[in-house]
């Protein structure tokens, strides 16, 4: 006769209430850290393995976490802190955007047309208030909605790639006018 298969044992946090090999994706990681190094320390050393294994690149050399040194209030050398960098999951690190903006016209039905403006928001202007200049100075509607990387973007109905850089550079004295592309035949251009 088969023996009867043994029921295995999940060791469960106290704190977050997942399994040990789970406690990682819970919001309250940090709190289970020390729950995890006292009763799973198996689980705990597959972690450091994992995070030895992300913070070496594949030359092999050290990156993602730096040494800054700061200074306490007596004016000597206190201890050095790690320098923490934000990652995306499976451990990439995310690349910072560059500041610019693309224009980019694109054809409809033949004879209509759409002005796409992308990348007003990484100098800070809030895009709903630059869609409402946009529409009230072109005289047409404007809006801004979530383009196909999911990034939002200002739709303005009508050709309006004429004179949108001296309007941009003239509302927004931030936007250089070095910063500003347009998209021509899959290419982008520089304004200037």
């Amino acid at each position: 006769m088969a023996e009867k298969p043994l029921p295995v044992r999940v060791l469960y946090c106290q704190v977050c209430s997942m399994p040990a090999e789970y406690c990682e994706f819970s919001p309250d990681f940090e709190k289970c850290k020390p729950w995890l190094v006292e009763n799973a320390p198996i689980e705990r050393e597959l972690e450091k393995a994992a995070e030895k294994l992300q913070s070496t690149n594949i030359s092999g050399t050290s990156s993602g976490v730096g040494v800054v040194g700061s200074v306490d209030s007596a004016g000597g050398p206190s201890t050095p802190k790690p320098e923490e960098i934000k990652r995306l999951p499976g451990g990439k690190i995310k690349k910072k955007e560059k500041q610019e903006v693309v224009i980019e016209k694109i054809v409809r039905n033949k004879r209509k047309c759409v002005t796409v403006v992308k990348g007003l928001e990484l100098f800070g202007i809030k895009l709903s208030d630059a869609s409402k200049k946009l529409g009230k100075r072109f005289a047409t509607g404007a809006s801004v909605v979530k383009g196909p990387t999911e990034k939002e973007q200002i739709d303005v109905q009508g050709d309006i790639s004429f004179d949108i850089v001296e309007f941009i550079t003239d509302s927004w004295p931030g936007v250089p006018e070095t910063a500003i592309f347009f998209i021509e035949d899959g290419r982008k251009v520089p304004a200037a």
